[in-house]
């Protein structure tokens, strides 16, 4: 497969995944991996892999192709590709949660200095090592990474940098119980979306959502806790992100147990975890939850008086009677 053949097989995979069709973008990929002749396509096509499977949860793929990436820059003799894979190395350790590993590799693209990609990197590597550092509870290192990092974001002008940068600050504060700023930062996150981020991956804004929900659910705020968690949910099952399907899952379940509505919690869990479970074809889970599903409608009896079919499975609309009754208002 030569040059041109494999950037048109790049771009075709590209089309599909921002389509969601993730698995045929991913065949298309790995068929280019294993044809293509060409390093440099070699090399951005590893990236793309990177990205897929850090967006679904496969993290320990992500750790493998950025290893096969970092051997490609070598081959390459390129600093600029090097620091890039080298930054997929830390970033791949961040989400294994090998918080010391990413530091490491973090330190040794600061070091990889006078190349352009180099300086255009350096704020998503403070970001990343800001990242690591609150993982393992570091929170003055933890800030001062990401103070660097929204410095390069201003001065280079980059929104989606900042956004992300917003996010992890959201985290932080809420880590160390400043509940303001917890909010504020996502909030800025969400304004960012919404002024800059018509072409951005919808996952800026899924993410930007969650950490607002969290800071409205540790304010008391928990209806606009609901609605944001909702809106990522949405936007997570959309792609197929797993990773922040399982973090709004558990902030539904913080909502529910803030409100006392333990039961309700679990039905809505539940349903949640049917709807995975069927879009991933795993049969034996969603069977399991689909029963936990009804186990719980019956013992909370969430029945239609009228028309005798459950109430919350299906999103429809209900009347609320004098009698405080309720039916499916069709």
């Amino acid at each position: 497969m030569g040059q041109d053949q494999t950037k048109q097989q790049i771009e075709k995979g590209l089309h599909l995944y921002q389509s969601n069709q993730t698995e045929k973008a991913l065949r298309v990929w790995m068929r280019v991996l294993e044809k293509s002749a060409d390093p440099a396509g070699r090399f951005r096509v590893l990236g793309c892999l990177i990205t897929a499977h850090a967006e679904m949860g496969r993290y320990k793929d992500m750790l493998k192709f950025a290893v096969v990436q970092t051997d490609t820059a070598r081959e390459l003799e390129d600093p600029d590709f090097l620091t890039e894979s080298y930054l997929n190395l830390a970033r791949s350790n961040e989400k294994l949660c090998e918080f010391q590993k990413t530091i490491s590799y973090c330190k040794t693209c600061l070091n990889m200095q006078g190349t352009t990609v180099s300086v255009q990197l350096n704020g998503q590597v403070s970001l990343s090592m800001g990242n690591a550092f609150l993982g393992l509870s570091i929170f003055q290192k933890a800030l001062e990474c990401f103070e660097k990092a929204l410095r390069y974001a201003h001065n280079n002008d980059d929104k989606m940098l900042e956004c992300r940068v917003c996010c992890s600050l959201g985290n932080f504060y809420t880590q160390i119980k400043d509940y303001e700023k917890a909010l504020f930062f996502p909030c800025k996150a969400a304004e960012l979306v919404n002024d800059y981020g018509k072409g951005w991956s919808l996952k800026y804004r899924a993410m930007s959502q969650y950490h607002m929900a969290v800071a409205y659910r540790k304010l008391g705020r928990l209806a606009d806790a609901m609605d944001c968690c909702e809106e990522s949910m949405k936007i997570a099952l959309q792609h197929g992100d797993r990773p922040l399907q399982a973090l709004c899952l558990l902030c539904f379940a913080d909502i529910h147990r803030s409100r006392r509505d333990v039961q309700l919690g679990l039905l809505k869990l539940h349903c949640l975890c049917e709807r995975i479970y069927r879009t991933k074809e795993q049969h034996r889970e969603l069977r399991d939850h689909v029963v936990k599903f009804h186990e719980c409608v019956e013992e909370m009896e969430l029945y239609c008086g009228m028309c005798g079919e459950s109430i919350g499975e299906k999103n429809n609309q209900l009347q609320a009677l004098p009698c405080s009754h309720f039916f499916h208002l069709k």
